[in-house]
């Protein structure tokens, strides 16, 4: 079976014969073999049905390729992406969206779902995720019968049960591909100091050395022997027969620090290459931009076929990266996590400076998962016979053992992170009756797994009723139905209450536009290690704001304080019209975290927007808005 000029595999082409019978599809293969062929497929049977179809991802830099890639293939007209902040078409029959702005659509009865015929949920094992499961298990739970998915994962050891859970809440037919070969074979290697390239038991093998080693890390600094070190410029150096090579590291400042390191020793760019880096830099970076201390450092090591790439470079800079990266100019590219989520760009070799990550908590080894969703970014189809994944070792450091366990097999279930939020409790009173909600909280994966009763379950059950306690105690529930406070807080998605608190009643006349702003913020602020913001001349806007707030008691107990005093200069300087290369200078975040920051406020200005029925608000709010809605936050996604 041949389509868009491909000759389809049989699971790609079993893949389109259960969507042609109109079912569900889990769909489980390796980086690189196709998958996405199926979303292609999917997209244009039903675009000549009239019907719309979406592609959920689950981080903006993937919703934004797939924005460019649809856009080439299908039409500008044809295609939209909602992101919370930035809405383009949204009447297309292609919507790309994040997964979490796809499961508001289904709690709020969107009109738009009516019209839905199949959903995509691309990198469907990021249900695993501590944090964000929940979206992808609500996303399910919540579709309406008439919706079909279509899965997208690497590996998923349980897809049958994952696709048995589907089917049993459902009630349709939810077809297992499953397809384990690789289109490259991946070689799991090691570079280690004495040995060289070789593998793993090789170095464990080799225990005399690493006894010496050990015995090093023991002894104090001033009596260690000067032993050799492990260095990822000496690995490339040996590797350039099998470039280009992704180089994983979990710290953007040793990212960064790295290609530059590479870039005093090799230069990978010819004359016409340098001229394509410039050319294309000066398409997409504008001239406001150019002078920013990251893009230089980046323009300086793109001359020589090197590069980084993180979530706290502008995003503009890292589309700069994957274009250039895809055209085969960049050699070398020291890259987080991030990079490995769905984008298409394999290599010849991946490469591990450690498999050592911070989780937010401690430091930790990856699990197989996440060792196979990097390395798995390792030969390119139709091109290496092999692909390469390396780990540097480190002999009295790396955990040997560990890392041959991580590197053998992806063995790790997708499991239930279900945990109610107080907006999908609100949603469940609003449009359901208490027979369906028991229902309803009855049908999450782990309820399934387990086909019993269990802890988690009445934890679940035992959550809902407290929430709705909480709820009843704050005005949002009455006789088993929504307040009008409670119907605001309905379209509030993240912070629900301190939010719906600051903003479902007249408090927000005693603040300005600027001072919206700076609460909005103040609320949604997650903060990072190190984080630095300059607290100078916003004593007075604090001031005012706490004593507006003083005799609010769940505002004023909930709102954190130095949030808000860190929002001040930075969100307040924005809104009264500083560049947005100003505010660099009053904190420590990055570019791409900055405009992440805003973004996220103008998500939430607008979900308390549509939220209001208060005319004077909702104006306010749109005043808001276009006091930070500026070209660099507006279309660089």
């Amino acid at each position: 079976m041949k389509f868009k000029n491909f000759t389809l595999d049989k699971f790609q082409e079993d893949s389109v014969k259960s969507i042609d019978k109109g079912n569900s599809v889990v769909v489980t293969a390796g980086t690189g073999t196709g998958k996405t062929l199926i979303a292609d497929y999917i997209i244009d049977k039903y675009i000549k049905k009239n019907r719309r179809i979406i592609y959920t991802a689950p981080i903006k830099a993937l919703s934004g390729q797939k924005y460019r890639d649809f856009k080439a293939d299908y039409g500008e007209e044809n295609v939209g992406i909602m992101t919370g902040d930035v809405v383009i078409n949204p009447e297309a029959p292609i919507l790309i969206m994040t997964t979490e702005i796809y499961r508001n659509m289904l709690l709020t009865k969107d009109k738009i779902i009516e019209y839905v015929s199949y959903v995509v949920f691309d990198e469907i094992h990021y249900i695993n995720d501590i944090e964000r499961g929940t979206i992808w298990e609500e996303s399910v739970i919540f579709s309406p019968e008439h919706i079909r998915f279509l899965c997208l994962s690497a590996t998923v050891p349980n897809a049958k049960e994952f696709a048995s859970w589907i089917q049993n809440i459902k009630n349709h037919t939810v077809d297992t591909i499953t397809y384990n070969k690789r289109a490259v074979p991946l070689n799991h290697l090691v570079y280690d100091v004495s040995l060289g390239i070789t593998n793993v038991d090789a170095v464990i093998k080799d225990k005399s050395t690493t006894d010496l080693y050990k015995s090093n890390r023991r002894k104090k600094k001033n009596k260690r022997q000067n032993l050799p070190e492990v260095n990822h410029v000496a690995l490339i150096k040996q590797i350039q027969d099998k470039l280009p090579c992704i180089f994983f590291n979990f710290s953007r400042k040793n990212c960064e620090q790295k290609a530059i390191e590479l870039s005093k020793s090799i230069n990978f760019t010819s004359n016409s290459d340098r001229k394509r880096i410039v050319e294309l830099s000066n398409k997409l970076i504008s001239s406001e931009y150019r002078a920013l201390h990251s893009i230089q450092r980046l323009k300086q090591v793109l001359s020589k076929g090197i590069a980084f790439h993180h979530a706290g470079i502008l995003p503009k800079a890292k589309e700069l990266v994957e274009l250039l990266f895809s055209e085969g100019i960049i050699k070398v590219l020291y890259a987080t996590e991030t990079f490995a989520v769905g984008i298409n760009m394999p290599a010849k070799t991946v490469a591990f400076a450690s498999l050592e990550k911070f989780d937010g908590v401690s430091f930790r080894y990856l699990n197989s998962k996440e060792y196979f969703q990097l390395a798995g970014r390792a030969g390119r189809r139709g091109i290496d016979e092999v692909g390469y994944a390396i780990s540097m070792v480190e002999r009295g450091y790396t955990d040997l053992q560990k890392l041959k366990q991580i590197s053998l097999r992806d063995d790790i279930p997708i499991m239930s992170r279900f945990r109610l939020s107080y907006n999908t409790v609100l949603n469940l009173v609003h449009y359901h009756n208490p027979k369906q909600r028991e229902e309803i909280l009855r049908m999450n994966f782990d309820f399934f797994q387990r086909k019993m009763q269990s802890n988690k379950q009445i934890r679940i059950m035992a959550s809902y009723n407290n929430k709705i306690k909480i709820l009843k105690s704050m005005g949002y529930v009455q006789d088993d139905k929504l307040t009008e406070k409670g119907i605001f807080a309905t379209h509030i998605y993240s912070n629900e209450l301190l939010t719906s608190e600051l903003f479902s009643t007249n408090l927000y006349k005693e603040f300005s536009t600027k001072e919206i702003n700076i609460l909005v913020a103040a609320v949604i602020y997650e903060p990072r290690r190190n984080d630095y913001f300059t607290l100078k001349n916003s004593g007075r806007t604090v001031d005012h704001i706490i004593r507006a707030i003083s005799n609010k008691k769940y505002i004023f107990k909930n709102l954190n304080k130095l949030h808000l005093k860190r929002m001040t200069r930075v969100i307040g300087d924005f809104s009264d019209g500083a560049e947005f290369k100003d505010l660099l200078e009053l904190c420590s975040l990055d570019e791409g975290d900055l405009i992440r920051l805003i973004r996220r406020v103008i998500d939430m200005l607008r979900q308390i927007a549509n939220a209001s029925k208060d005319y004077d608000l909702t104006d306010k709010i749109h005043e808001c808005i276009n006091s930070i809605y500026r070209s660099v936050i507006r279309f660089e996604f």
